[in-house]
């Protein structure tokens, strides 16, 4: 039900967004204040309290954000307060980025090896998988050592692995059929 409700509201901080060109600087600052009440508990335990009323809550982020963030996300955030809903601005900033990308024609995704890869090898993957999607495609790189060797990628819920632990347990179970 999260997912349903941090669609909605992503979707019209979003069409504030385009109505007006700004899109990324709402993500930026969306991003700025969610970071904010994740690492500031007082913040957090405030938001969160039901003995707090709406109105101080509300009163508190006029103070806190004044001239600091887009009056539209200002404004944005009240109505998360006022309708119970500033909990799920996480999810909200999640969905908010995803809408981003698929504006912005971007595919995010991670590149998990068991060693770090340098730049120059990232770029490359990005610049072949970018050919393959028809998207532009941006890595973050993992390191994981049980992959024990070469590369797997995940692009939503695409998975392509290339490691050499998946073919070590495709040989093993090849040979224990055998057997």
């Amino acid at each position: 039900m999260i997912d349903v409700i941090a669609n909605r509201y992503a979707e019209a901080l979003f069409q504030i967004g385009e109505e007006e060109n700004k899109t990324d600087n709402l993500y930026n600052e969306l991003k700025e204040v969610s970071s904010l009440m994740n690492t500031n508990k007082d913040l957090n335990n405030v938001m969160k309290s039901p003995l707090v009323s709406k109105k101080e809550k509300i009163q508190l982020i006029d103070t806190l954000f004044a001239g600091k963030v887009d009056n539209d996300l200002k404004n944005f955030l009240k109505i998360l307060i006022e309708k119970g809903r500033i909990t799920s601005i996480n999810a909200i900033g999640e969905t908010y980025k995803e809408l981003l990308n698929e504006k912005n024609n971007i595919l995010e995704g991670y590149v998990i090896s068991a060693v770090p890869m340098n730049d120059e090898k990232i770029k490359e993957l990005e610049t072949e998988l970018s050919k393959k999607y028809n998207k532009n495609v941006t890595l973050e790189n993992k390191v994981d050592k049980s992959v024990l060797g070469g590369v797997l990628v995940r692009l939503g819920n695409t998975e392509i692995d290339g490691t050499i632990k998946t073919r070590l347990n495709g040989l093993k179970n090849q040979l224990s059929q055998v057997i």
